[in-house]
């Protein structure tokens, strides 16, 4: 990619400089009103085309500056995504070990709770009759 640009550029400075040769008669050009410029046209034509190369360089900075940030933002974010996913992680682990702690507890409180469902359907039978 590097070597296509060169050429691009070596190309255009290229043709920049066969025209220079060209057209070395002075002409008039009006930067704003009432300002007149006289300088041969060559000097004109490169000046106007350093011009250009140095407008497009900033927007090149400026472009790579403004992905720069956004690619920055993007890895704080998934940063702070995987912090995040580790923490829930760990709850869920913490979860886990706290229900296995209990579940004696939960297995031994079965049977009970089945006693207590009979007993309170004999009593719905009872007041039913």
């Amino acid at each position: 990619m590097r070597s296509l640009n060169f050429f691009f550029i070596f190309v255009i400075c290229l043709a920049l400089v066969l025209f220079s040769i060209e057209n070395t008669e002075p002409v008039a050009i009006q930067v704003i009103k009432g300002v007149q410029v006289k300088a041969p046209l060559c000097v004109e034509l490169i000046m106007a085309a350093g011009l250009g190369a140095i407008l497009a360089w900033l927007f090149s900075l400026w472009s790579r500056m403004q992905r720069t940030l956004a690619s920055r933002q993007e890895i704080r974010q998934a940063r702070e995504k995987q912090q995040r996913i580790q923490e829930l992680e760990q709850d869920i682990e913490r979860y886990k070990a706290e229900v296995e702690g209990k579940q004696p507890l939960l297995e031994s409180a079965e049977p009970i709770s089945l006693e207590i469902a009979a007993i309170e359907g004999t009593t719905a039978e009872i007041t039913a009759n």
